[in-house]
């Protein structure tokens, strides 16, 4: 063993955030497919698919989404979370490729860097019946340390602020729409306070992660994505990827001083 590996309490704590976090993005995104999100119109048409048979396979591709979740929350693989990193980089590539600012895409930088965090946690198997095999934190394959799983949360969480905090200074629509129904007064002035303050905290986590800012970042991004005017819940779901991101920052800020002075102890129980 290294020893800069991660105690097992924080293994499994972070394990089962991430867990959820890759559950949620997965479920979430697969509901607005069954629900036939006319948006996604924009996305199929970029490959080259028109709207009626776009409507034919959303429901397919949300169940899909829904299967995937329900997968990872009852028998976890690591080809889960690897087929989540290429899903959610394609899926939210399709909206700039669709003519939406390039914030829309590194916004949702939680979609894909959730599971990319969970398999360094984890470890990336070399044998191909590895990647099918359940997923036990207590038996990391060829786990690469705490110091590249926090890195990729900090990059990730640097990423899914800044985005946020681009679209507001844009005068995004939708976000326009929640001041107001917030009684903002003025929504383009409130839009571009709140998007500096975000980018700011975006590059405090990237530059020194302190756990107070990244628990309040953590709250506003759980409480901010509530108010969406339309599919509310579902969209708070998808960006399990965001929330877990940040919990899993939180939870090993923390530490991460004393991490090169910590191992993991042998014979752990099995944990799901």
């Amino acid at each position: 063993m290294k020893d800069n590996l991660l105690r097992p309490d924080q293994v499994r704590q972070v394990y089962t955030v991430l867990r959820m976090a890759v559950a949620m993005c997965f479920i979430g995104h697969g509901a607005f497919g069954i629900l036939t999100k006319p948006i996604w119109c924009n996305y199929f048409a970029v490959v080259g698919i028109g709207p009626s048979l776009a409507y034919r396979l959303m429901p397919l591709v949300g169940s899909l989404d829904i299967l995937m979740g329900i997968i990872m929350l009852i028998y976890p693989m690591r080809i889960v979370p690897a087929w989540l990193i290429m899903w959610g980089l394609v899926t939210a590539s399709m909206r700039p490729l669709s003519g939406e600012p390039f914030a829309e895409l590194i916004e949702r930088a939680g979609n894909f860097g959730a599971p990319l965090a969970l398999l360094l946690l984890t470890g990336i198997p070399r044998k191909q019946k590895d990647w099918f095999a359940r997923i036990y934190p207590s038996n990391p394959i060829n786990a690469t340390g705490p110091d590249r799983v926090i890195t990729c949360l900090r990059i990730i969480g640097f990423l899914l602020l800044s985005g946020h905090g681009w679209l507001n200074l844009l005068g995004k629509a939708a976000l326009l729409k929640q001041y107001t129904a917030l009684g903002f007064a003025d929504p383009v002035q409130t839009a571009q306070i709140i998007g500096i303050l975000e980018i700011a905290g975006a590059c405090m986590i990237l530059i020194k992660p302190m756990r107070p800012l990244i628990f309040g970042l953590l709250i506003w991004k759980m409480g901010s994505e509530l108010f969406y005017p339309q599919y509310a819940f579902f969209e708070w779901v998808e960006r399990g990827g965001s929330y877990g991101t940040l919990l899993a920052l939180w939870m090993l800020a923390e530490r991460q001083p004393t991490l090169r002075k910590m191992h993991v102890q042998p014979n752990l129980a099995a944990m799901h």
